[in-house]
């Protein structure tokens, strides 16, 4: 859907991305910073990595002006958006993206590092104790239960933990590695209990299972950005069980599908994207036998499906077919709406 937006006799037609969109910001991140790493391991050119991170840095531009009007024009879905008990976690995602970027601009522009840095990491605090909350004092329907759910404060905290070392704070960065884990491992029973003890997931939400395996990797990132030295049991039992949590992703596959390609399939690059780099610095930091095998393998495995996600995309964007078609909300009756029951419905 567009919303048109009138200044004078100029009409501008302006698509109302979701928030979710920003997920494409952390797969392309994350792929550039495994270039990164690759070219410093392997030699592999360095050219390749700074392109996907200039795309990355486009993208997430583009992105946040577009949530940024939305605000301003179309408030309503914004507003929806927000109140949404599945979309509501995609909002953490702008927090995360912006400290995304600033690990890409580090290496050229060190004061505009630290400031996205700064407003990157402060938003993703200030938003996963925000919507905490009001998950916890809120009625919730077990069908808003999904992998979302590790986006504000999972994300979140391994990313800043992540960034805070890349700029040269890594006890602070020691400091959001400790939520991170133990907001995933409280999150993930949540998880695990719905998916073993409740209905099944409607299809539409089977390509959210993507982010099911990247806290572990993720964490992985970060372990290794804030300590030193050879790699330890720990980073190697993170990478261990995201390996499992992907191959069970790599099982279910024909099931996911089932729900056609669209955006939420991005949900599979980060964790893709992650597993790559956290491989790639055991062996940079000394790492042999099993990190020297898979390193090469999830590489590969990286960039195609990073690649392939991306291309899909953008002839979803050609074809005039990325953005959802919705109907007009009517903001003066928000109020009236309990929080969460047209989500629920739309989502199942």
């Amino acid at each position: 859907m567009k919303r048109i937006i009138q200044a004078g006799n100029i009409r501008v037609r302006l698509p109302l991305v979701p928030v979710s969109f920003f997920s494409m910001v952390l797969g392309l991140a994350g792929l550039g910073n495994t270039w990164r790493v690759a070219h410093r391991v392997w030699g592999l050119p360095a050219d390749i990595g700074e392109a996907i991170n200039a795309v990355a840095a486009f993208v997430w531009a583009v992105l946040l002006l577009l949530y940024l009007s939305k605000w301003l024009f179309a408030r309503e879905h914004a507003v929806k958006e927000l109140l949404d008990p599945i979309d509501c976690s995609f909002v953490g995602l702008i927090g995360v993206a912006t400290m995304l970027i600033a690990g890409v601009a580090a290496p050229y522009w060190r004061a505009c590092a630290l400031a996205l840095f700064a407003a990157g990491a402060i938003f993703s605090l200030a938003y996963a104790v925000w919507q905490t909350g009001s998950l916890w004092q809120d009625d919730r329907h077990h069908g808003a239960t999904t992998a979302v759910m590790y986006l504000p404060t999972v994300a979140g905290s391994f990313v800043t933990g992540t960034i805070a070392a890349t700029l040269g704070f890594p006890e602070w960065g020691q400091l959001a590695f400790g939520a991170g884990v133990f907001s995933w491992l409280a999150i993930e029973s949540v998880l695990a209990h719905r998916l073993y003890t409740v209905d099944r997931l409607p299809v539409a939400q089977r390509p959210s299972l993507g982010i099911q395996f990247a806290p572990p990797v993720v964490g992985g990132v970060t372990y290794m950005s804030i300590t030193s030295g050879p790699p330890d049991i720990f980073v190697a039992g993170l990478v261990g069980y995201g390996i499992l949590q992907g191959l069970v992703i790599l099982r279910l596959m024909p099931w996911i599908r089932q729900q056609p390609f669209g955006p939420p399939y991005w949900a599979f690059t980060f964790g893709a994207a992650s597993l790559a780099t956290t491989l790639l610095r055991m062996v940079e930091r000394g790492g042999n036998g099993p990190a020297n095998l898979l390193a090469p393998i999830t590489f590969i495995v990286a960039n195609i499906v990073v690649g392939t996600i991306f291309l899909a995309t953008v002839r979803l964007l050609l074809n005039r077919s990325l953005f959802p078609a919705s109907q007009p909300i009517q903001s003066d009756n928000m109020d009236s709406v309990p929080r969460g029951i047209e989500t629920i419905r739309g989502h199942s």
